[in-house]
């Protein structure tokens, strides 16, 4: 049996079903967490998932483990950073993931966030260069193909930016996040993402950092400005309106391909009427 594809993405061509994930670190006493990922299941959500930072939260890993056993949400990584982690030891753990929750677990890998640099210093770890960065990328997914097997996929979610990121997740990937920047013109990232889906059709994720004026903790740097954000048209910010908030949504999948969208856990009770109308269809 074939275990660990995402069923609202198998879709080949045509209009993706709308899913939404919650980055949810644990960072409270772990009955409120547990109480929180709950509640993110039963407002619809598909995914709950971690962010890979030591001085944040526990390991992903084990977090998960833990978060799966709580609901039957998907769980995944948002997203491992290469830099940080070994290959093999990444697929090992991600395989083992997949396994004790019966497919349910998306492995979430990327270069690291701008500023990785800093971390890498403070915990002695060699500051690889983006070729490096993405070949451990590579060498992250290959491991994992192979201790899955013929039997196993475990879905594969890049968080990817330049050319040679974008090509590799064509070949890789199950399912694309495009790393957005404050500055980044929506035409411009309209025509990269049209330009991406033309060599593969893949299911296409957004990382929506800013709900209304409040920016989610975790998802982006905190002297984010949403004024600017707004003014600017980005696509890192959603309105803070039911209504507003599932037109523009609807826009983004027409418009450039958009379909997976994930937020921060402070705003899922805000959003949870635009998932509950939107969520799978």
């Amino acid at each position: 049996m074939r275990t660990g594809t995402m069923t609202d993405s198998t879709a080949t061509g045509g209009t993706r079903p709308f899913r939404f994930g919650v980055v949810a670190p644990l960072t409270t006493d772990l009955p409120t967490w547990r109480d929180r990922v709950r509640r993110i299941a039963d407002s619809g959500y598909s995914t709950l998932l971690m962010p890979d930072v030591p001085q944040w939260q526990p390991a992903p890993a084990p977090t998960l483990a833990v978060a799966a056993t709580l609901t039957d949400l998907r769980v995944g990584t948002w997203v491992y950073a290469s830099p940080l982690r070994p290959a093999w030891s990444t697929a090992w753990e991600a395989h083992s993931l997949s396994v004790l929750t019966d497919g349910r677990f998306e492995m979430g890998i990327g270069t690291g966030r701008p500023g990785i640099e800093d971390e890498l210093r403070e915990l002695g770890l060699p500051v690889a260069p983006p070729s490096e960065r993405l070949t451990q990328v590579r060498e992250t997914v290959t491991a994992l193909r192979d201790l899955d097997g013929p039997d196993v996929h475990t879905p594969v979610v890049m968080a990817v930016r330049g050319p040679r990121a974008q090509a590799l997740a064509a070949g890789l990937a199950d399912t694309v996040a495009f790393a957005l920047m404050p500055g980044d013109d929506r035409d411009e990232i309209t025509k990269v993402v049209r330009d991406f889906r033309a060599v593969r059709d893949l299911e296409l994720a957004q990382h929506v950092a800013v709900i209304g004026d409040a920016v989610a903790p975790f998802m982006a740097s905190p002297d984010t400005d949403p004024a600017a954000l707004h003014a600017a048209d980005s696509l890192a910010v959603l309105p803070d309106d039911p209504t507003a908030a599932a037109e523009e949504i609807h826009r983004r999948r027409e418009e450039i391909g958009f379909s997976y969208f994930v937020v921060g856990a402070d705003f899922a009770d805000t959003l949870a009427p635009v998932v509950a109308e939107l969520a799978g269809h």
